[in-house]
């Protein structure tokens, strides 16, 4: 049965950089190393353990509910605190190296961002059918809604909503009930879709939202440590259409 409203997040559903991000710390690390010393001298000695390193460091860092709150709101802090985090106290690199570093990869994700292929014939074909569409996405104001404008999205959604400008985000119950108000929708009307299986999964199904979950990987396996089962797995957003 096809839904009156769908609620869709932004990150890993409709854009993504599409490699993991140790790619990128390797990257702006090699970059910044190769501006400081010239491309003469030898990268970096053990720079797969220091990746290995900031990697375990976002693991950490994102692992605690308050503190990915706060760092979604100031990813430039965020990423100098994580990659600090996996280097510790390795003085090949001073804090103003760190910071070029992490601003670096920051810029090099964005670069690398793009929508999936299905992601706007989708949204279109959905909204073709009648089916009113909203955008929740959390993080800062400004930085989302960048995104939101340089993919082009607006006229997509009849709803947008951006935490950093909302003052609420997922998975906070008010998150998706004023999405649904917006849309004038009741939980078992609406699909959610999403990457994440706290925010688009277990807290919009503890509202009645049938929660669809958008594996990143396109594998359509869950993670070994799971906790909650998705109402539907997809593996490509045209998925949606039948």
């Amino acid at each position: 049965m096809r839904p009156k409203a769908i609620l869709f997040d932004l990150d890993d559903t409709l854009i993504s950089p599409h490699q993991h991000r140790t790619v990128f710390w390797r990257e702006a690390i090699t970059q910044i190393w190769i501006e400081i010393h010239g491309a003469e001298r030898a990268l970096p000695h053990k720079l797969n353990a220091v990746v290995e390193a900031i990697d375990g460091s976002a693991h950490h860092f994102w692992s605690d509910p308050a503190r990915h709150k706060a760092g979604r709101m100031d990813l430039s802090l965020a990423r100098f605190r994580i990659l600090s985090g996996g280097m510790g106290s390795d003085n090949r690199f001073s804090e103003s190296v760190r910071w070029k570093i992490s601003e670096r990869c920051g810029d090099l994700m964005t670069a690398s961002t793009t929508l999936y292929p299905d992601a706007i014939y989708t949204l279109e074909t959905l909204k073709s059918e009648g089916i009113r569409l909203a955008l929740i996405t959390n993080g800062a104001g400004k930085p989302q809604r960048a995104k939101v404008e340089r993919f082009e999205l607006e006229s997509h959604f009849q709803h947008i909503q951006i935490e950093g400008e909302a003052g609420v985000g997922k998975p906070e119950p008010e998150a998706y009930l004023r999405a649904l108000d917006a849309l004038q929708s009741r939980p078992n009307e609406t699909w959610m879709v999403g990457d994440n299986l706290e925010w688009e999964v277990a807290a919009p199904q503890k509202l009645g939202i049938f929660a669809i979950w958008r594996c990143p990987h396109g594998i359509g396996k869950l993670p070994g440590n799971a906790t909650v089962a998705p109402d539907r797995v997809v593996t490509r957003l045209s998925e949606l259409l039948h």
